[in-house]
Order: structure tokens, then C-alpha cells, then sequence
């Protein structure tokens, strides 16, 4: 039986938390983020209830969100692990270069990581995440350790909103700021 439950959305997925923050964003006018679907092409339905019970992927999908907020074009990554690092086998190739070539255009790119086990947000910035995963193709580790997300870019939640804005903010400040240099 369903329950009344005093901290917000915390029964629901990472995505529909995201969402909902994006869908408050763009009402706030202080950006535009839309979830990409995943491509994909239906082999089986179950003709009562109208679910697809098997289906493939049709292509390579690129990553969860695109948008941008005050000017500036971002495209990021939603990941959510139970453990105490974050699994590079969760971000594929496909993403990686993506997330490079979007980079190179002068975008934002980033993974948002929900450690659910602590219950803690974090933006990891791409720079970041590609350190791992050429370290990791290297057969260095294959995961990004919890101690290894920075405290400055801990995300807090408000009931059903994530503020990754703010995180979103400090990247680009620092981004700015290397670029100068």
C-alpha cells in the first residue's frame, strides 16, 4: 500500500527527479533541457495490456539530456549507482565521443551521478570523467571512486527539485577561467 513519504520524491527514478527539475527550470526561464529518447524498434507487444516486451535499439543514443541555460549549450549524462564508485562500464564509447565533440564546440559536458546509497547528487565535469576512462582503458581502475567527486560539486535536492544549476555555474566559471589562461 502506498504511502505518504516526507522527503519528497525519493521512491521515484533519478530521471523523473531530473525532469521534474528541468520542467521548473524552463517555467523559471533559466534553462532549456530536453530528454533524448532512446531509439528504439519494438519486435514483441503484449496485445492486452499494449507493452512492448521485446524490442533493439535501433542506433547509439548520445546522451540523456541536451539544452542550454543562459547562452551557454550543455549536454550531460544522468548515472545513478548503489555502490561506492561509479562503474565506467556504465558510460559507453559512443557517449564518450559525444560528450568530446560537444566539449570541442564550446559546450558543457557532464555527468550528473546519484550515489543512492548515501543519497548524494554530484555533477562530475567531462575533463574529469575522461581521466578514468582512458585510465581505465589502460587497464587502470574501472571505476571512479566516491572520494574521487569533489565536494564543490555536490548537488543538493529541495524536495522534488535537484539544484545542478548551481554546480552547472561553477563548471562553466572554471571552464571560463582555464580557457583564459
Amino acid at each position: 500500500m502506498a504511502h505518504w513519504n516526507s522527503r519528497g520524491l525519493r521512491g521515484s527514478t533519478f530521471e523523473e527527479i531530473i525532469n521534474f527539475t528541468n520542467e521548473r527550470y524552463r517555467q523559471s526561464k533559466l534553462a532549456l533541457f530536453q530528454k533524448i529518447p532512446t531509439p528504439i524498434t519494438p519486435v514483441k507487444m503484449d496485445g492486452e495490456s499494449k507493452t512492448i516486451t521485446l524490442a533493439y535499439f535501433e542506433k547509439q543514443s548520445t546522451v540523456d539530456y541536451i539544452g542550454v541555460a543562459q547562452g551557454i549549450p550543455v549536454a550531460f549524462d544522468a548515472k545513478e549507482t548503489a555502490g561506492k564508485s561509479l562503474p565506467l562500464q556504465n558510460i559507453h564509447e559512443h557517449q564518450m565521443a559525444f560528450m568530446e565533440e560537444f566539449k570541442e564546440q564550446r559546450g558543457l559536458s557532464f555527468l550528473l551521478v546519484h550515489f543512492s546509497a548515501v543519497d548524494e547528487y554530484y555533477l562530475l565535469p567531462f575533463e574529469t570523467l575522461k581521466i578514468y576512462w582512458e585510465n581505465a582503458a589502460k587497464g587502470g581502475r574501472k571505476s571512479i571512486p566516491y572520494a574521487a567527486f569533489d565536494k564543490k560539486y555536490s548537488i543538493q535536492q529541495t524536495g522534488s527539485i535537484l539544484h545542478y544549476l548551481e554546480a552547472v555555474s561553477l563548471y562553466l566559471e572554471e571552464t571560463e577561467k582555464q580557457g583564459s589562461e
